[in-house]
């Protein structure tokens, strides 16, 4: 019995200010598009089971466009796959936090497709001898993680926090989930917990994964691309997995926007003449090209008086370039300088006299200039 495990979706999520032809955000609009994608992949996959574990959307109250776009890909699935079971679980970006507001997942299940939300709900499937325990993200209250000993197949459906398996960035997140132990977990008890909340393939245990989110929707979406170079894991995507043969299958999913992390420069002892240069030849021989690209470079060691008399012309001339460009074309380029410094953490807004737009400084180890094509910023790592 095959499944496919998606999770993090993130539909609705609006990032930058470019927006297109038809007055969406350009990132809300490569989101949908990434989903459109992997629901073409599920299709060509044919599993008997497709799991999405939460955050389907990005807010309780997602736009009109998300709204539509998730159920026109949604029913093309259902449509597609008339004897697959879909089971999805609400994540802490779609769950209420009154009991007033109802889920915006209900939904979807005139589909066809099993929402749980609110509570943890057990579903058992005998003709494909086959248990499911789902557990949307819980408010109050930790369900009983007990697999059903009469199934030939239990599954475990979760959005949530792993206690002590995420790194530092991953648990800052803007609305913290539900939080349980590995002991609590106890992923050996089960033939396959897919996890969701975290946007990072990652494993847990050796039948249990977090499938990573569909696209760079979270906080720190850098750290995201870091942890996916370093575990060569191939960035976004989604899991098949078999539970009569315990195959595992990791498919990467390229999202609709490439994201450049280009090789940190060092500032000491260059000149502002000679910064300049090493900037331009970074962003001008970026493989490709910058346009339609989020590109971020990362210079180091820029004392504050080199910092001021850099060419600011030619930096907004990268920034004029990517909004001379049509609507459905974004680029956008991070370029942040740091000068290491022991002054107290304190956060304060000044008004730049070099840059165009307000600088938001902060001190904590480290002063970080940022020019992006919407701001420029200057705020601590």
């Amino acid at each position: 019995m095959r499944l496919v495990h998606l999770s993090d979706i993130h539909l609705g999520f609006r990032q930058y200010q470019r927006q297109t032809p038809a007055g969406i955000n350009q990132r809300e609009a490569d989101v949908a598009t990434s989903l459109r994608r992997v629901i073409d992949v599920v299709i060509e996959l044919r599993p008997d089971l497709v799991l999405i574990a939460g955050d389907v959307f990005h807010t309780v109250r997602p736009t009109n466009p998300a709204i539509l776009h998730a159920f026109l890909q949604f029913s093309r699935l259902v449509q597609m796959l008339p004897d697959t079971t879909v089971v999805m679980v609400a994540g802490n970006h779609d769950t209420p936090r009154t009991a007033e507001t109802g889920c915006i997942l209900r939904l979807f299940s005139p589909l066809g497709i099993t929402v749980v939300e609110g509570d943890a709900k057990r579903m058992t499937f005998h003709e494909r001898d086959l248990s499911i325990l789902a557990v949307p993200d819980m408010a109050q209250g930790r369900p009983r993680l007990e697999p059903d000993s009469t199934a030939k197949y239990n599954v475990l459906l979760l959005h949530g926090e792993i206690e002590g398996v995420l790194p530092k960035y991953g648990r800052e997140l803007d609305r913290a989930p539900m939080e349980i132990t590995l002991e609590e977990l106890g992923a050996q008890r089960w033939d396959y917990v897919a996890l969701g909340h975290y946007h990072v393939y990652r494993p847990v245990a050796e039948n249990a994964f977090y499938s990573g989110s569909l696209d760079y929707t979270s906080t720190n979406p850098w750290g995201e691309l870091i942890e996916e170079r370093e575990s060569g894991n191939g960035g976004k995507g989604i899991i098949e997995h078999d539970l009569a043969t315990k195959t595992h299958k990791f498919h990467a999913i390229p999202p609709e926007r490439r994201w450049v992390d280009l090789a940190p420069l060092s500032g000491a002892g260059l000149s502002p003449a000679s910064l300049d240069e090493a900037i331009r030849d970074a962003l001008d021989n970026c493989e490709g090209g910058i346009d339609e690209k989020i590109v971020r470079l990362v210079v180091r060691d820029v004392p504050r008086h080199i910092l001021r008399e850099l060419d600011h012309r030619a930096l907004r001339e990268y920034k004029r370039r990517a909004l001379h460009l049509s609507a459905e074309r974004f680029t956008s380029i991070s370029i942040r300088v740091v000068q290491r410094s022991f002054a107290p953490t304190k956060v304060r807004q000044l008004q730049a006299v070099a840059l165009p737009s307000r600088i938001q400084y902060a001190t904590n180890s480290a002063r970080v200039c940022s020019l992006k094509t919407s701001t420029a910023k200057l705020s601590s790592n």
